[in-house]
């Protein structure tokens, strides 16, 4: 975990909301969020598609501790890993999308590059 954004959030329901969060973005390739959260949720994708890249049974278990779904999980390791063998870290982009209607947070996309 990465120490130093709460989010406003108690640390339980902060890495709850993580996982999800990365779930989500390796399930469909990208996330549309709040800029803080976005910059949280980039470098645990990234460390998610590391593991993949090693692509053994223990890194597997790694993942699956953190991921929250089961095929989302075989996706990253059959799909995901194999598409960045051979890149050198930088899986995600995070993207600035201006300020939000209602309370003006700053939104941003994440993507897997």
């Amino acid at each position: 975990m990465s120490g130093y954004r709460k989010l406003g959030r108690r640390s339980d329901q902060r890495k709850a909301m993580l996982r999800a969060m990365t779930t989500y973005l390796l399930e469909n390739g990208q996330i549309k969020t709040t800029l803080s959260r976005a910059k949280e949720v980039a470098p645990i994708a990234e460390k998610m598609v590391t593991l993949a890249k090693k692509n053994d049974l223990a890194s597997y278990r790694q993942a699956l501790s953190f991921i929250t779904k089961e095929d989302v999980a075989k996706k990253l390791f059959t799909e995901i890993g194999p598409k960045y063998a051979d890149r050198n870290g930088g899986y995600t982009r995070v993207v600035k999308i201006g300020p939000r209607r209602g309370d003006a947070a700053e939104m941003a996309i994440v993507q897997l590059v």
